[in-house]
């Protein structure tokens, strides 16, 4: 475990040489970079369950595919702080490649993993050709992967997205893409707080309004998770949807 990729679960540490020195009881969040592991180790409350939370979203992002949470070396005796890490883990089902393992007993490490072969990604700036350059990278992965069907939909919701960012967050961005059978996995991370927020559909003589509801109408499922930098906003369509529209 590297000591320097450390998260204190609460503020007031003492930091010598890169190293996070305890001062009293706390988790801490320990990322393994030969394996897709994070250890949590010390005593994990409910005041300190949010920052741990965080620290997994960011990690979880930053290194897709699946990931092992080893707790054999934490003490929870907060029944709510395990809600809070099962919702991690259901926060981060419907990312593009991302799985997540709560392992009790600390299994042995599973061997370094690399990123996986099917995930796409592109970072953009918060300019407007930002959005065509999106629709390019969904276009190649759904000829790649056989999504034909999903390239219109997906460009939609997509494009509602990317260009959310640069309207709004201004801020540079990610976007990654991943299928998993016959769906398509999409999402977007920027670096500004605010999350979109659905009020349902727009009246029919109001100006703008209607990206969300483009996102809701094309995709089975979608949301945002925000992390302690900014946010993700991800959506999930399925080639059935699709198909059964047009027919």
């Amino acid at each position: 475990m590297s000591p320097v990729d450390r998260t204190d679960a609460r503020a007031g540490a003492d930091v010598h040489n890169g190293t996070i020195m305890p001062t009293d009881a706390r988790c801490l969040v320990e990322t393994d970079e030969s394996s897709a592991t994070v250890r949590l180790t010390g005593v994990l409350d409910r005041a300190g369950a949010e920052t741990v939370r965080g620290a997994l979203l960011a990690r979880l992002w930053q290194r897709p595919g699946p990931t092992r949470v080893d707790l054999s070396g934490v003490l929870i005796h907060d029944p709510a702080v395990h809600d809070v890490l099962d919702g991690v883990r259901r926060e981060v089902a419907d990312w593009p490649a991302a799985e997540v393992l709560l392992d009790p007993a600390g299994s042995p490490a599973p061997r370094p993993a690399a990123a996986p072969p099917d995930l796409v990604e592109v970072e953009l700036s918060p300019v407007a050709e930002a959005a065509r350059e999106a629709r390019s990278l969904i276009a190649d992965g759904c000829a790649r992967w056989g999504l034909p069907e999903l390239v219109e939909p997906a460009c939609i919701a997509v494009t509602e997205m990317v260009n959310n960012v640069v309207a709004h967050a201004v801020t540079p961005m990610t976007l990654r893409l991943a299928p998993r059978g016959d769906a398509l996995h999409a999402a977007v991370r920027d670096h500004a707080a605010g999350r979109p927020a659905y009020a349902g559909p727009a009246p029919v003589d109001s100006v703008g309004g209607r990206g969300l509801l483009l996102i809701d109408t094309v995709a089975r499922r979608w949301g945002s998770t925000p992390l302690p930098d900014g946010k993700v906003v991800w959506c999930v369509l399925y080639a059935e949807d699709e198909t059964a529209f047009r027919n």
